[in-house]
């Protein structure tokens, strides 16, 4: 089990690294290009945009899981291994495909891990979203 945790912890740490750096960068990208604008377009624009920077660092970090898997011989093709990871890191847990006993034990850790950076990515688009209501509600007193 320590070998697994070991071997996992390394992914989750880079995950989390790349959510940070994500969540940042969709603040900066918000600041940068729509913090000024006003109307409900310039809101939509903005919340669109944060939606495709969070599920890009996303994709990204299921990538990073499914890489590890084939680099572990759980997988033959990346394909696989990503729509593996992909299972987990949503938690939706179909079990159609199951790793191996040594290497099992990889799927609740990412599942925890994408629970975690599926949740601050909500909270990176709730932040967009909270301050262009505030700057709407601003125009209205």
């Amino acid at each position: 089990m320590l070998l697994v945790l070991l071997t996992g912890m390394p992914v989750i740490l880079l995950n989390m690294l790349l959510q940070s750096w994500v969540s940042i960068g969709c603040i900066r990208f918000y600041i940068k290009r729509f913090h000024q604008r006003e109307g409900m377009f310039a809101g939509v624009l903005a919340l669109f945009g944060i939606i495709i920077i969070v599920l890009m660092g996303n994709l990204l970090q299921i990538l990073l899981w499914g890489m590890l898997f084939l680099w572990l011989g759980e997988f033959s093709t990346l394909k696989e291994a990503v729509y593996h990871s992909g299972v987990n890191f949503a938690t939706l847990g179909y079990g159609d495909i199951v790793m191996s006993p040594q290497w099992k034990l990889l799927g609740p850790l990412e599942a925890v891990n994408g629970a975690l950076m599926i949740g601050l990515s909500g909270a990176s688009m709730l932040a967009v979203l909270q301050h262009h209501i505030r700057k709407q509600i601003g125009q209205f007193k």
